[in-house]
């Protein structure tokens, strides 16, 4: 099966979402969307399955992913301000939609098996997992082995026996394909065809003459950047990219950008602007969140305001940078828990570590908007680096996964606001990652507010630290690469209990579960 590098746009710096998980929320939304499309009447049931071992049987409703999942399957995107109501909408269309947790072989914590029934009587059965921070992939659709991740379009062809018929006609048709893979079982034959064009219609109906074909599933992309075979990129690794750069002698801003043109066939111009504008609906949040935010079903209520007012009665241990990125921050996940509009950078749990403190940076410093663009791309090609070689989801490695890995991303960014060099950028992601190191993943009431808000605050205070260390010529030690190795061997190591699961750490306590009684009491 073919597999995609990691890209800034698709897995590190976004999606653009609401809700209080990107691997709950925007992931289930993009696994639903796709879904939704696999069936050509009008949806009347689903009946989705959890395992009983994964992080999903005892979070799927606190984080969201029950309502992700039926928004997708309404066509909702991440960012729909319908997205908090869309099983009650569901409901209304008269979709009968029910949860289980029950025992089955799954691959990955984060496993959706989903049976979906249509009013003209088809029936498609599917298996998929969020990989983290709002990536997915289908394993099955039918029975059948398949990797989809959402980059492409996609055909699926289902044939009683084997045929090249298909083929021919697509070779007649001078169709252009990424890749095409044949699954053989007893049953019949599976071809999925990945294009980066829709395949047209007139040839779906050339192909349809076949006998030995049952169905034909056509799925379009669900991510924002697509996916190309042919992506020969400038390096894979840390280590790769800075050996790179020894003849080139650019700042990682421009590296990354070098990187996300290739990854995403799109101009080197277009990756700045679009970080660019993501940089803007940062600070909209930013703004959003100190204004204040109401919404009644979460722990944490109004506070970044507070900073500012403890300031003016010098109440805080002087800091300005410190003390505005904790407001930045603060107002980041204010943002998210109210269900308002947010990046997940890279994670909607960590979305306030890395956009909060490269933006106080920023403004205490009184530089631009592209700047904080450059400095962001420069975080990101760090994240690309995790994002490959370990993992973004806090099941598979608990929080030093998301707030370690946004600490990690900050210390390089901040590196690069301050002018520094790749290495040195690089150096100051493996000293803020080195000192995360098994921090784990908790939430108190199935909600991602507590402790997740400090730990964000702790990721921007890392980063600050770490980037004035390598600026300064501190030595990292351990490099880059190696640590980010070292991290998804820790999370492997770590019980499931602490990795998101509500079962270890703060979410066992007393005043947890309280909590966790009193916010479903308010809520029946």
């Amino acid at each position: 099966m073919l597999k995609q590098p990691a890209s800034i746009f698709n897995d590190v710096i976004g999606p653009v979402m609401r809700g209080a998980s990107s691997s709950h929320v925007a992931a289930s939304v993009r696994i639903g969307r796709l879904a939704r499309q696999m069936i050509k009447g009008n949806i009347v049931e689903v009946i989705v399955e959890f395992n009983k071992e994964g992080s999903l049987a005892t979070t799927y409703h606190g984080h969201g992913s029950d309502i992700g999942l039926v928004a997708g399957l309404l066509n909702y995107d991440t960012d729909d301000e319908r997205l908090s109501e869309s099983l009650s909408n569901a409901n209304d269309k008269g979709i009968n939609i029910s949860f289980h947790v029950v025992d089955y072989v799954a691959s990955h914590p984060n496993t959706y098996k989903m049976k979906i029934i249509s009013d003209i009587g088809e029936v498609i059965h599917t298996k998929s997992i969020s990989t983290g921070g709002g990536m997915i992939e289908f394993e099955d659709i039918q029975g059948y082995d398949v990797s989809i991740e959402g980059g492409y379009f996609e055909t699926l062809i289902f044939l009683r026996k084997a045929d090249h018929c298909v083929e021919d006609i697509l070779s007649s048709n001078k169709v252009l394909i990424e890749d095409i893979n044949f699954t053989l079982k007893s049953t019949g034959v599976l071809i999925n065809i990945k294009s980066t064009e829709k395949i047209d219609d007139h040839i779906i109906e050339m192909i349809k003459l076949n006998n030995e074909i049952t169905d034909i599933i056509s799925l379009a992309p669900v991510l924002p950047i697509m996916s190309y075979k042919k992506c020969n990129l400038p390096f894979r690794s840390s280590k790769e990219m800075l050996e790179v750069n020894k003849f080139q002698n650019k700042s990682l801003w421009e590296l990354a950008v070098d990187y996300e043109s290739i990854r995403g066939n799109i101009s080197k111009d277009d990756v700045l602007k679009k970080m660019k504008d993501i940089v803007e609906m940062m600070y909209s949040g930013i703004i959003k969140g100190l204004n204040g935010t109401d919404y009644q079903d979460r722990i944490l209520h109004r506070q970044s305001h507070k900073i500012k007012e403890a300031q003016e009665m010098n109440l805080l241990v002087p800091g300005n940078v410190m003390n505005r990125m904790i407001s930045y921050i603060t107002a980041l996940m204010e943002i998210k828990s109210s269900m308002g509009v947010f990046v997940a950078a890279p994670t909607a749990g960590s979305c306030g570590g890395l956009p909060g403190t490269i933006l106080s940076v920023v403004d205490e410093m009184d530089l631009s908007v592209e700047t904080a663009a450059k400095a962001l791309l420069a975080a990101g090609i760090i994240g690309v680096f995790i994002a490959e070689h370990a993992t973004f989801a806090a099941e598979v490695g608990g929080c030093q996964a998301e707030c370690g890995a946004g600490s990690s991303m900050a210390a390089a960014g901040l590196v690069e606001l301050m002018g520094g060099s790749a290495t040195k950028a690089v150096d100051a992601a493996s000293m803020a990652l080195q000192n995360v190191l098994g921090l784990i993943c908790d939430p108190v009431a199935d909600r991602v507010e507590a402790p997740c808000l400090g730990k964000n605050i702790l990721a921007g205070s890392n980063a600050l630290s770490c980037a004035n260390m390598a600026l300064a010529g501190f030595d990292k030690v351990i490099p880059f690469d190696e640590t980010v190795e070292t991290m998804l061997k820790v999370g492997k190591m770590m019980v499931p209990e602490l990795r998101c699961t509500g079962k270890g750490g703060l979410s066992i306590t007393d005043t947890a579960k309280e909590i966790y009684i009193n916010l479903n009491k308010n809520n029946s």
